[in-house]
């Protein structure tokens, strides 16, 4: 016999527990850090990680070189699934239109500089550093 667990969504939830619960974050910790650190704004302003998320507030979230504008659709303070935690929010056309873009200049940035092959050796690193201070 195999039952079904519906979860309740509850009335208010943590701002750093949505975050983790929605997976942006791996820890409620980082989400913590992240949000006293100010890569986290709450419906335009910063915020403290004990604010409670409503339904249909905006959220921005930087990750690394990606900035996320998401509205939050439901409220969970558990940890599920990655297909469950997508349904926890919606992300905006004009952010992924944006990141989007950043990735293709990032990606033809990465062409026009490609790396080496290899380290340079003592000599070459020498050459290098000599180069850098005195530009000859």
């Amino acid at each position: 016999m195999q039952t079904t667990q519906t979860h309740p969504t509850p009335d208010k939830v943590r701002l750093d527990k949505w975050l983790w619960a929605a997976r942006f974050y791996k820890t409620r910790a980082v989400a913590r850090q992240m949000i006293e650190g100010g890569k986290v704004q709450y419906n335009g302003q910063r915020s403290k990680p004990s604010k409670w998320v409503e339904p249909g507030a905006q959220v921005q979230v930087r990750q690394g070189n990606d900035l996320r504008t998401v509205i939050v659709v439901s409220l969970s303070e558990h940890r599920r699934s990655a297909p469950e935690a997508q349904q926890l929010y919606q992300e905006t056309a004009e952010s992924i239109a944006k990141r989007e873009s950043i990735a293709q200049a990032r990606k033809m940035n990465a062409l026009t500089m490609p790396h080496p092959d290899r380290r340079p050796d003592k000599k070459e690193r020498r050459d290098l550093i000599k180069f850098k201070i005195t530009g000859e």
